[in-house]
């Protein structure tokens, strides 16, 4: 007898249960989902974190799609937006969801997990790259903006044209492990990574008394003209994701002095709605909300191990502080504003945009790019929004081509 799509559905979220992952994502949980494909129907259930399928029985929350539509959320790998649970909520009308939004955020750490099973595929084939985490070094860097000290963590590798990444919101440099490892990286580009103030390794000033943080362009400008002066002491290209592609592309258009050339990985058009009430609440557990609810920006093909070790920084992010960067990611940063005050023949600019990532899509990479003349616009197949740390193998050649594009607008040998 062939199994339907409900039967399908059910028996992966039946032996999806059994991982281990779901328990540590779900502690004290008590709810209760309905899960409806077309006009079939069956629930499951979380029991104190532990979770079981039933067929009938009371539930507060419900989340349904038609066969169709949880049949692509089957397929190996599934398109974009049907690959992940929190892709189903924000960016797939195909799927309703019904219920208090406060016990879907409560539930998205293990739902975010089970769908991620759910969705099998196969990691997306690259060439392995040869690495040496020894070859980085860090240290603390202080900078001064209008009056306030800041001691500033960064770490360093390699040699060459002078290159800074910039991390995404709520998150800090370690996403660029990946390429300050790269030994061939390492022996063209001197490579700085930091943590911006509040984030990863990088304390609050001493002067700041608590109240809440909140990112705006022109203090994020500020830090970043100041790392610039300080920590590289010459122009350099910005490499910028997400939230640091959208300041990479302000500093081409405000601070061309300073910038050799920007990629923006992932850059934004505009993110509006990224902001989201559960991501600093009181009764919702911050830590496990927020890694699980960037996860669903993954791809479902970056390998596993890289996509927890992507959402463990974002776990260990200070209460409120990714909410406050999206006050300039997803509040204030236009695409359409910034992207025309780029002289794209002064500072060349690479936009780099993965097939999964729905904050900032490949539609709006190509918007971006044809507002700046002479830009280059690349869509990384296969990638979601983190592609330097989810995938870094898989995003090497893409930042190289990125790369080798400044380098050769700066009439500078092109990279191997």
């Amino acid at each position: 007898m062939m199994m339907t799509t409900a039967d399908e559905l059910r028996r992966r979220i039946v032996s999806a249960l059994e991982d281990g992952e779901i328990v540590r994502l779900s502690p004290s949980l008590d709810t209760a989902v309905a899960i409806a494909i077309g006009e079939q129907e069956f629930r499951l259930v979380f029991r104190d974190g532990r979770g079981s399928v039933e067929d009938s029985g009371a539930a507060g929350l419900r989340l349904s799609a038609s066969v169709e539509t949880w049949a692509l959320a089957l397929l190996s790998p599934p398109p974009p937006r049907y690959h992940a649970f929190t892709a189903f909520q924000l960016a797939n009308p195909e799927f309703s969801f019904s219920g208090d939004p406060k016990s879907w955020a409560q539930a998205r750490p293990a739902l975010e997990r089970l769908f991620e099973l759910v969705a099998t595929s196969t990691p997306a084939k690259s060439p392995a790259v040869r690495r040496d985490l020894t070859q980085i070094s860090g240290r603390y860097e202080a900078i001064t903006v209008d009056g306030t000290a800041y001691d500033v963590f960064c770490e360093e590798a390699g040699q060459g044209t002078p290159v800074l990444f910039l991390h995404t919101a709520g998150a800090d440099g370690r996403q660029y492990l990946g390429q300050l490892a790269d030994v061939e990286l390492a022996k063209r580009f001197r490579m700085i990574a930091v943590d911006m103030p509040f984030h990863g390794r990088s304390l609050p000033p001493r002067t700041w008394r608590g109240d809440p943080y909140r990112l705006t362009t022109e203090l994020y400008r500020s830090w970043c003209s100041a790392i610039l002066e300080k920590f590289v002491g010459e122009p350099a290209i910005v490499v910028g994701g997400s939230m640091g592609a959208a300041m990479a592309m302000v500093l081409a258009a405000d601070c061309p002095n300073q910038v050799r050339g920007i990629v923006a990985v992932e850059p934004p058009y505009r993110s509006k709605g990224r902001r989201n009430p559960f991501q600093n609440h009181v009764e919702v557990h911050g830590s496990l909300h927020n890694s699980s609810f960037v996860r669903g920006l993954m791809s479902p093909t970056s390998p596993e191990e890289d996509r927890r070790r992507a959402s463990w920084i974002y776990a260990q992010a200070a209460p409120g502080i990714y909410n406050g960067d999206l006050s300039f990611y997803s509040d204030e940063f236009d695409g359409e504003l910034v992207a025309p005050r780029i002289d794209g023949a002064r500072t060349p600019i690479a936009l780099l945009s993965g097939t999964y990532d729905y904050s900032a899509t490949p539609e709006d990479g190509a918007r971006l790019a044809r507002l700046i003349k002479g830009s280059l616009f690349v869509t990384m197949e296969g990638l979601g929004h983190f592609p330097m740390c989810e995938n870094p193998d898989l995003f090497r050649r893409y930042l190289v081509q990125g790369l080798d594009f400044i380098l050769a607008a700066d009439r500078a040998e092109p990279v191997r």
